[in-house]
C-alpha cells in the first residue's frame, strides 16, 4: 500500500522513516521524497496487511499520514491513447493492452508527474 507521508521538523528532528522501521519490524520502501528545511514530503510503500501499524507509528511521531488507492487518474473521455504516457513514465505505470487502449498499473506510480506534463489532451492528472 502507497502512504503518502507528511512531517514538519518543527515536531521533533527524530528519522521517523527509520524509527518506524526500528519500531515495528516492517521494511519501507521510500518511493519518493521531497526534504525541506522545515517540513518534508515522503511517498512509501509498505505491505498491505502492515499498513495500519505504519501509520500508527508515523502519527505517532506527529507525521500527518495519507493512504493512497488511486495515484493518477485519466479521464477515458479524454484519453485518445497516443501512448505519450507509456514513454515518458519512468515507473512503467502505462501500457497498451491486446486492443491498444491505456491501461495503468497504479502500484507503480511514485506520483512524479512526468505523465501529467506531456499529456497532449489533459487527460490525466496526479492525486494532490
Amino acid at each position: 500500500m502507497k502512504l503518502l507521508v507528511r512531517f514538519h521538523k518543527r515536531r521533533g528532528q527524530e528519522p521517523i522513516i527509520a524509527r518506524t522501521v526500528l519500531d515495528t519490524g516492517v521494511l519501507i520502501n521510500v518511493e519518493r521524497a521531497y526534504i525541506e528545511s522545515m517540513d518534508g514530503e515522503v511517498l512509501i510503500d509498505v505491505p498491505n496487511d502492515k499498513a495500519k501499524l505504519v501509520c500508527e507509528r508515523l502519527k505517532a511521531f506527529g507525521a500527518e499520514v495519507e493512504r493512497l488507492e488511486e495515484s493518477v487518474r485519466r479521464k477515458e473521455e479524454e484519453c485518445i491513447d497516443c501512448g505519450e504516457c507509456i514513454s515518458i513514465c519512468p515507473q512503467g505505470v502505462f501500457s497498451f493492452d491486446k486492443d491498444w487502449n491505456i491501461t495503468m498499473k497504479q502500484e507503480n506510480c511514485v506520483l512524479c508527474g512526468k505523465c501529467v506534463e506531456s499529456c497532449p489532451h489533459s487527460a490525466l492528472s496526479i492525486h494532490q
